[in-house]
C-alpha cells in the first residue's frame, strides 16, 4: 500500500479511535489515537513535518517542559501563527502521534509545531521528525526506576542532538549539564539569569544539594547558585558558564516576576504571573526563542499576560467557592522549589501516587524539602496511593502528628479540604502526575 495512502488512512483511523474512546469512557484521549495509529502505520510521524510551513520546535528537559512549550505556543499564536502543539503534556511517541493524527488534515497545514518531548523519547522522536529548534530547560534527578542517573538522561538527549546536525539549540546556560549539549555545536543560543532579587523573605531550602563535577571530574565552583546546580560555575580546567545571548535580571514577588532581558545592545522588560524562580526560567526560555525569531516585545508581553497555566503547572481553579492553586510535584528539585512558594495559611493537600507514570520509586519524598510545611497553620491532608508514606514524611519533617489527616481517596480528600476552609480561605494542592490526572477529571462546583 502506498505510504501516502496509509498516512491518510491513519488520520481516519485516529478520528474513529478518538470518537470511540470518548463515547465509551471518560478518558481525555491524550494517547489512545496515537497508539492506534502507530500500530497501524509505525512510520506515521515521518510524514508530519510536511504539514509544517515554517519551523518545528521541540522542548525537553526534566522540569518545565509543559509550561515552556505552552508559553512558546501561546506567543506564536499571539503573533498570528497557526500552531500544532501537544497541549496536554502527553510527551511520549504515542502522545505526539496523537496530536498530529487528530489535528492534521490532507490539505491543512500549520505554521509551527511546538512539541514537548519526554527526555527518553526525544531520540526516538528524531528518528521520524527533524526539528529546527530544541529548547532544553534543565536536567534534574527524576524517576530513577525509569531513567536511571542523570548521565543516562543526558545521553538520551545527546543522541537525539547528534541525529540532527542542522538543529539550533536553545540552552539553559545556568545548568552545567545542559551547557554540555552545546559543545562543538555551531548553532547554539544560551539563556541565563544574572541576578535574582526577592521582594519577600525567601524560605531557605533544607533540601540536600547534589554535588556536580565538571566533565573533567573536578568539582565545580559557584560564584552564584540559584537552586540545585543552577547558577554561575567555573572549573580549574577552564570549563565555565558560557556567556549568555539572553541575560536576565529577575525580580520574584509572591504572585508575579519581572524579567529584564538583555540581548546585544537591547534591553526588554517582561512581567509574568507564573509564580516562583523556576517559572521565571521557563518564561526566559520562551522569551529567548521568541526574540530569536523576531517576535516583538509587545506581542510577547501580551502572550504572557493572557497565558493560562496548563494542567496543574501552577494552575488556578475555583473549587466549591474556594480559590485553589494546583502545582505538580514529581522530583526533589522541582518539589522543593514549589514548596518554597506554598501559602502556609492555606489548606494544604498533598496527593501522591506511585503508578508507572509517577515512577514507582518514591524515595524522592525524603529528598524534597517538606520541612517548609512544618509551620503550616491548618492541618495538612495527605491522599493518594501513598498517602500514609506522605504522612510519615511530614511527621519526620516536623509537622505535628495531630495536624496530619490521611484520606487515600483523592475526591474525598478534596471535599475534606473544602469543608476545613472558612469562606475566604485558599486551598493548595500538590499532586504527583497520576493524582493530577485524577483531580483533572473530578467535577467541582465553582
Amino acid at each position: 500500500m502506498c505510504k501516502r495512502i496509509k498516512f491518510y488512512l491513519s488520520l481516519i483511523i485516529a478520528r474513529g479511535a478518538y470518537l470511540g474512546i470518548k463515547l465509551l469512557s471518560h478518558s481525555s484521549g491524550t494517547s489512545f489515537a496515537g497508539k492506534t495509529v502507530l500500530k497501524f502505520y509505525p512510520e506515521f510521524l515521518s510524514h508530519c513535518t510536511d504539514y509544517i510551513k515554517e519551523k518545528n520546535i521541540t522542548v525537553s528537559g526534566t522540569n518545565g517542559k509543559t509550561t515552556t512549550s505552552g508559553l512558546i505556543s501561546h506567543i506564536l499564536e499571539a503573533n498570528n501563527k497557526s500552531v500544532i502543539h501537544n497541549l496536554k503534556g502527553a510527551n511520549m511517541l504515542t502522545g505526539v502521534a496523537n496530536v498530529f493524527a487528530l489535528e492534521l488534515a490532507p490539505f491543512k497545514k500549520f505554521d509551527y509545531s511546538v512539541i514537548e518531548s519526554d527526555e527518553a523519547y526525544l531520540n526516538k522522536l528524531y528518528d521520524y521528525m527533524k526539528s529546527d529548534y530544541l529548547v532544553v530547560t534543565n536536567l534534574f534527578r527524576d524517576q530513577l526506576d525509569r531513567y536511571g542517573e542523570l548521565a543516562t538522561t543526558a545521553a538520551f538527549i545527546q543522541k537525539a542532538i547528534d541525529k540532527n546536525p542542522d538543529l539550533t539549540l536553545i540552552l539553559n546556560a545556568d545548568d552545567p549539564l545542559v551547557t554540555n549539549f552545546g559543545h562543538n555545536r555551531d548553532k547554539v543560543v544560551y539563556y541565563g539569569i544574572e541576578n535574582v532579587e526577592y521582594t519577600y523573605d525567601i524560605k531557605k531550602s533544607n533540601a540536600p544539594t547534589e554535588v556536580f563535577n565538571c566533565i573533567c571530574g573536578k568539582p565545580l565552583t559557584y560564584t552564584k547558585q540559584f537552586f540545585a546546580q543552577q547558577g554561575h560555575y567555573t572549573c580549574t580546567c577552564g570549563f565555565k558558564r558560557p556567556d549568555c545571548d539572553y541575560k536576565a535580571n529577575v525580580t520574584v514577588s509572591d504572585d508575579y516576576s519581572i524579567i529584564e532581558v538583555a540581548n546585544k545592545d537591547k534591553t526588554y522588560k517582561f512581567t509574568t504571573h507564573l509564580v516562583g524562580l523556576y517559572n521565571a526560567y521557563n518564561a526566559l526560555a520562551s522569551i529567548s526563542l521568541a526574540l530569536e525569531n523576531g517576535i516583538s516585545q509587545e506581542t510577547i508581553q501580551s502572550a504572557l499576560d493572557t497565558y493560562k497555566s496548563i494542567f496543574g503547572r501552577t494552575e488556578k481553579k475555583v473549587i466549591n467557592g474556594h480559590e485553589a492553586l494546583i502545582q505538580l510535584i514529581k522530583n526533589p528539585t522541582g518539589a522543593s522549589e514549589v514548596l518554597k512558594t506554598v501559602d502556609l495559611n492555606s489548606q494544604i493537600l498533598i496527593a501522591i501516587n506511585d503508578n508507572y507514570a509517577d515512577g514507582r520509586d518514591i524515595s524522592w519524598l525524603w529528598d524534597s524539602d517538606f520541612e517548609q510545611l512544618k509551620t503550616a497553620q491548618k492541618a495538612i491532608i495527605t491522599s493518594g496511593i501513598r498517602a500514609y508514606d506522605m504522612a510519615t514524611r511530614l511527621k519526620y519533617a516536623g509537622v505535628p502528628a495531630d495536624k496530619i489527616i490521611v484520606e487515600p481517596n483523592i475526591e474525598k480528600a478534596i471535599n475534606s479540604a473544602v469543608s476545613n476552609c472558612e469562606q475566604d480561605e485558599k486551598i493548595t494542592i500538590l499532586p504527583s502526575y497520576t493524582a493530577l490526572l485524577k483531580i483533572n477529571k473530578l467535577k467541582f462546583r465553582n
